[in-house]
């Protein structure tokens, strides 16, 4: 028989998904056993018509493949040989709702919730035909080997670690007292009832605050009401927020000088092919969907309606829906006399690249995936002569055609936010994969590892990624990052600020927290130093008055928690599952 225990972990964050959920996969299932029999029987439950498998082979890229394929366990389990491990019924039933399953007492969806905390989502709308393609396409991966116990590829490696960093996140003496000030308006009637992403304010005029919905909505809030002043839906034909993973909506930016040129970026997503790349990949690899670049030219920016004409700068292809763009900025301590002035940044995730077994679309500055770059809105040298590459940037005049000059630095799975410091540090949290989440320091230049690290790990992109190993001792072309945790801890960084605002007892911290799990975290902002590993401390949280957490305020198993600033610098707390926004009034010591 075989034990979850000689399996290695089967259903790892999601994330990309994961800004999101950590999956048990529709194939969790590895974790369970087979009946006597079973694989002789199973051949005769499954569809065989090419016409069906094509239709649950379409449902499986649209609803599976970003955290799912038959070649490697990635962001979830290896789904090769899953119809000859579990019957069609249980398939059936644990797709459709593997919570419910869970409740009914059964073995293997309690296992697997009890041990990785956050359950699959549910998928009650597909009908029987659909669950008929989608079982049937699964199904022609029956017969694919089950990987072997040990990965042959890593051999070099060394023992895997089975607790990266053992030391446990300890909880402070502070106490953050909240204060529940608005709910954001429903975008859906399913949790996340509202995918309220990123909070900024106008460079100029800081009264003035806006929050997006990845769905398409651009808000101002004003008086604690949330007013739409824009709506991707409605502007742009091709707009795409679905499956989510971070698609949609996903960033905004306003020019330093907005208030008076009323230039605005925008990044979404559209369907594939909509128009055809600047950088693209082989034909023979999947495109997932389009991540677009653009430029806006407000009429009136004082307005209450953003309303104008745009323009395109740039457009990526992405093997699957997760690690898109999900973060554009200025430089907000850059004068207009320094060469950083205008200048737009940009993180570019891998697009799940790795996991998928694509490693080359991201594993250098050959490659614009997996970077955050640095272009110039106001140029035109670029390839497409839509942008400028600045001449500051580390690979603009390196006399090498292959390097791409737009790339300020690389080696991120998902650089997911973009912070300047009050004393001008450059701060990019990356989401992980298995193991390790992570914050650095922005350098020009500099290389952050992916997909041969995670954290300060080495990871082996060409067999199982999984696992991490610890770094040789020789000296490293990489550069570490200055806050790190494993999960144990957490599922997905919830990237913050290093706070300046009116809250004494948190001036000079860097609050931050995990995605799913809802924990809010800090670490002093003297101790982000380039070479070092920031200790990081966990805050208790007391809710209008009361003891909680946010996995309990939320009722959901996954909190999907965001950090923004708002008018006076004031720190905000929010929740996509519930939609509701908190405002960090004030930080005690705990009794």
């Amino acid at each position: 028989m075989l034990k979850a225990s000689d399996i290695e972990p089967a259903l790892i964050s999601c994330k990309g998904i994961k800004q999101t959920l950590v999956k048990f996969s529709i194939l969790s299932i590895l974790l369970c056993t087979t009946a006597p029999g079973f694989a002789q029987q199973h051949k005769q439950l499954y569809a065989t018509d090419k016409a069906v498998i094509v239709a649950g082979q379409n449902l499986f890229q649209k609803r599976c493949a970003s955290c799912h394929n038959f070649k490697q366990q990635g962001i979830g389990p290896d789904l090769s040989g899953v119809t000859a491990k579990r019957s069609a019924q249980w398939l059936t039933r644990f797709i459709h709702s593997p919570q419910d399953l869970a409740k009914t007492g059964d073995k293997e969806a309690v296992a697997l919730f009890a041990k990785y905390k956050v359950p699959m989502p549910s998928n009650p709308d597909l009908d029987s035909n659909e669950m008929k393609g989608l079982l049937a396409y699964l199904n022609t991966h029956a017969n694919v080997a089950v990987k072997p116990g040990k990965d042959s590829t890593a051999l070099a490696f060394g023992a895997p670690l089975a607790d990266p960093i053992p030391p446990k996140i300890q909880q402070s003496n502070l106490s953050l007292s909240l204060v529940e000030v608005m709910t954001a308006p429903a975008s859906s009637d399913k949790i996340p009832v509202a995918r309220i992403n990123q909070m900024a304010v106008v460079p100029g005029l800081p009264e003035r605050v806006f929050i997006q919905d990845l769905r398409g909505k651009l808000y101002e809030i004003r008086d604690n009401v949330m007013n739409p002043v824009m709506d991707l839906r409605e502007l742009l034909p091709a707009f795409i927020n679905a499956p989510g993973h971070g698609s949609g909506f996903g960033s905004y930016a306003f020019h330093p000088d907005f208030l008076n040129n009323g230039l605005f970026y925008t990044t979404h997503t559209e369907k594939k092919d909509t128009v055809s790349a600047d950088f693209y990949y082989h034909d023979s690899i999947r495109v997932a969907l389009q991540w677009i670049i653009s430029e806006w030219k407000i009429d009136s920016p004082a307005s209450g309606r953003f309303t104008g004409q745009r323009r395109e700068l740039l457009r990526i292809n992405m093997p699957s829906e997760i690690h898109g763009v999900q973060q554009i900025a200025f430089n907000s301590h850059a004068t207009i006399d320094s060469a950083d002035y205008g200048l737009l940044y940009v993180g570019v995730g891998d697009g799940g690249s790795a996991e998928n077994g694509y490693a080359y679309l991201c594993n250098s500055n050959r490659q614009i995936r997996s970077s955050v770059l640095r272009i110039d809105p106001a140029g035109r040298n670029s390839k497409n002569h839509k942008y400028g590459i600045p001449a500051i940037n580390p690979y603009a005049n390196d006399d090498d055609s292959s390097t791409l000059g737009e790339v300020f630095a690389r080696g991120f799975r998902n650089p997911n936010r973009i912070h300047w410091t009050h004393d001008g540090k450059m701060l990019i949290s990356d989401i992980g994969l298995n193991n390790i989440e992570e914050l650095n320091i922005g350098i020009a230049g500099a290389d952050y590892g992916w997909p041969a690290r995670e954290g300060t790990f080495l990871l082996n992109y060409k067999g199982r990624m999984n696992v991490v190993y610890k770094l040789p001792l020789k000296k490293s072309v990489y550069t570490n990052p200055v806050v790190q945790y494993d999960h144990d801890e957490g599922n997905a960084i919830s990237a913050g600020f290093v706070y300046d605002g009116p809250v004494k007892a948190l001036q000079d911290k860097y609050v931050f927290g995990d995605i799913v799990r809802g924990r809010v975290f800090y670490v002093n902002n003297a101790d982000l130093i380039p070479g070092r590993q920031a200790v990081i401390k966990e805050f208790k949280l007391v809710f209008d008055g009361a003891a909680s957490d946010f996995l309990s305020v939320t009722k959901n198993s996954k909190a999907d928690m965001r950090f923004g600033i708002g008018a006076g610098k004031a720190l905000y707390i929010y929740t996509k599952t519930d939609g509701k926004i908190w405002l960090v009034k004030d930080c005690v010591q705990a009794q």
